[in-house]
């Protein structure tokens, strides 16, 4: 006689008859492993307490197939360390660099992201460094991306003077119904907002409005990066907080007890028309 098969195979053949769950289970699973992964410095590891990687890739929409371009790395690369393994088999992975022009400061930054991507062609063999300035110039092909993020610089770009025009480059790079995702330190909603952004704190509204007013549609926020402890208000602005720590030994302790800024996470969508 052939037996019924037990609870557990009927679960094996449900997730085989349903090739969409399987597939959002490995995806899951790779970003877990990406993200766990041994390319991954102690040093960036430690932040990810703060950083939420998971939930915020995953909030993003972030899939293995997709094309990603990222904005300002940074000198460490936080965020490349996952995505570069992460999209390397199906997926196109972009970096755009702030171009020469640029302070020396952040040209500093670039040199010592390309040594870290060069040193690991395993891992970052297929990552396309590109530049951007302003609108000036591409950070990906025109259309081509589904997917633009960029980590707490806007607040840099308002200094500067070059938002407007930088979201005019990632703009134009989208897809239509591509998504822009953008985190950044949130400023009390009752303080005046600063154009220049000098505390680098910014205000969640402000951040919406200038960001559809380049064209974009807002579609979400998350309070994933929330820090109730983060009180806006200190001598070095965001900066006295970890990880920059600015005071160093001043106040250390208290300031490591609140930990990293309260952040906005905001997904956006460049509309189909």
């Amino acid at each position: 006689m052939r037996r019924t098969p037990g609870w557990m195979g009927l679960a094996a053949l449900l997730i085989l008859a349903m090739p969409g769950l399987a597939a959002a289970d490995s995806s899951d699973a790779k970003l877990q492993a990406a993200i766990a992964g041994p390319q991954r410095t102690e040093a960036n590891r430690a932040r990810d307490r703060y950083r939420h990687p998971e939930g915020e890739l995953r909030f993003l929409g972030l899939e293995d197939d997709l094309t990603v371009v990222e904005i300002m790395p940074g000198a460490g690369g936080w965020w490349t360390e996952i995505l570069a393994p992460y999209l390397r088999d199906h997926g196109r992975y972009y970096v755009a660099l702030p171009d020469a022009t640029h302070s020396a400061g952040e040209q500093r930054a670039n040199a010592a992201f390309q040594a870290k991507i060069a040193a690991d062609p395993a891992t970052y063999g297929k990552v396309t460094v590109t530049h951007f300035d302003g609108d000036r110039l591409e950070v990906a092909p025109p259309g081509s991306a589904d997917l633009i993020v960029t980590f707490r610089n806007l607040h840099d770009w308002m200094a500067q003077g070059t938002a407007e025009a930088a979201l005019k480059a990632f703009y134009r790079a989208l897809k239509p119904g591509g998504v822009f995702g953008i985190e950044d330190h949130r400023a009390a909603i009752d303080t005046p907002q600063d154009p220049k952004a000098g505390t680098g704190y910014i205000r969640q509204d402000y951040a919406i409005a200038l960001i559809e007013a380049a064209g974009f549609k807002f579609v979400a926020s998350s309070e994933l990066l929330a820090n109730a402890k983060d009180t806006k208000d200190y001598p070095a602005g965001v900066w006295t907080l970890p990880p920059t720590l600015r005071l160093k030994d001043q106040d250390r302790d208290k300031y490591l007890a609140i930990g990293e800024a309260d952040n906005f996470l905001l997904k956006f969508v460049r509309p189909k028309r």
